[in-house]
């Protein structure tokens, strides 16, 4: 079993930025991929960004530009830089590790809170 950790959250202005970090406690390299995703209140989980174990990048459209993921094999860890960051990105980002194969197991964090309000 996988543990996630998210850190980095919090509140931050308009246009300001973030990094959001999350940690594992297996070896990320094995996973098929990695992702973070937000859910704002009233609002259904969304993939915010995506990188598979080739290094291949998947951003939402709405944070295509602003957002990058990243990926630490040796600290087991995967990076949202988060810049320009608007009112609407306000939510809970979630880190989520996925496996190979059809009958894949994913696994999640606990979520951490981005607020973006002046």
């Amino acid at each position: 079993q996988v543990q996630l950790v998210e850190s980095g959250g919090g509140l931050v202005q308009p246009g300001g930025s973030l990094r959001l970090s999350c940690a594992a406690s297996g070896s990320i390299s094995s996973m098929y991929r990695m992702a973070w995703y937000r859910q704002a209140p009233g609002k259904q989980r969304e993939l915010v960004a995506a990188m598979t174990s080739a290094g291949t990048t998947t951003h939402a459209d709405s944070v295509k530009g602003r957002f990058a993921i990243s990926r630490d094999n040796a600290k087991n860890t995967v990076y949202l830089q988060m810049n320009s960051l608007e009112p609407e990105d306000t939510a809970v980002y979630f880190c989520n590790s996925r496996s190979a194969g059809i009958k894949y197991i994913e696994y999640w964090g606990q979520g951490t809170q981005v607020t973006v309000s002046s």
